[in-house]
């Protein structure tokens, strides 16, 4: 049986819209607050509980319960300021975990040293993948990591087809560890003597330089 978290979003802009709605989506249940009318009543249908109300109050943020949620996410976007004040107050508050957006690199410092647990950074982080996605037709997704190690989502080369893992060797040879494969858009876990397929795609974990090595581009 999955967890179910209690999750706060504040700020229900186009992002913070995005994540409350995968959140509740999964069956967590999400507060969501904005100062705008017009934007609660858009999530209402979307949220476990809707609120109007100024983040940056510390009476207000008090009357909800901080610490009583799993997580609370800071999406305000238009008002860095409000954004670093919310968070700020949600660590004096006793939140168990905040996580703040930034939209630029000196924002992500700011709301680090101001309560931030963790900080995301949707513009930065959209241009990372998006740059490594266009590195290489054989690069159909990327997910970062921490640290130099990442997942990329590989069409499969020609060579490979008709081969099985172990044929292939890939991790002896190149540091490359393929952990799944995409069959009929359905993530398969691998194993040894699994097939590889021009139609399924493979999952591989390892360094940028050791993926191009072992994929030629």
């Amino acid at each position: 049986m999955k967890e179910k978290k209690s999750i706060l979003i504040i700020g229900v802009g186009r992002f913070g819209r995005h994540i409350a709605e995968k959140l509740y989506e999964l069956g967590h249940e999400v507060m969501a607050v904005d100062m705008s009318e017009e934007r609660i009543s858009e999530i209402a249908p979307k949220v476990t509980k809707p609120i109007i109300g100024d983040s940056t109050n510390k009476q207000f943020l008090e009357s909800l319960g901080i610490r009583d949620f799993d997580a609370c996410i800071v999406t305000i976007g238009d008002n860095f300021q409000n954004s670093l004040e919310t968070t700020y107050l949600l660590h004096e508050l006793g939140a168990k975990r905040v996580i703040a957006r930034a939209s630029r690199g000196m924002q992500e410092k700011f709301l680090l040293n101001n309560g931030a647990d963790e900080v995301v950074y949707p513009e930065k982080q959209l241009a990372s993948w998006t740059a490594i996605r266009c590195t290489s037709d054989h690069i159909k997704d990327y997910i970062e990591l921490k640290g130099d190690i990442d997942i990329y989502e590989m069409s499969v080369p020609g060579d490979w087809c008709g081969k099985t893992v172990i044929q292939l060797d890939i991790r002896r040879k190149y540091n490359v560890n393929i952990i799944a494969l995409r069959k009929n858009g359905v993530l398969t876990m691998i194993t040894p003597d699994a097939v590889m397929s021009s139609d399924c795609p493979v999952l591989v974990l390892g360094t940028i330089e050791a993926v191009r090595k072992c994929f030629k581009f």
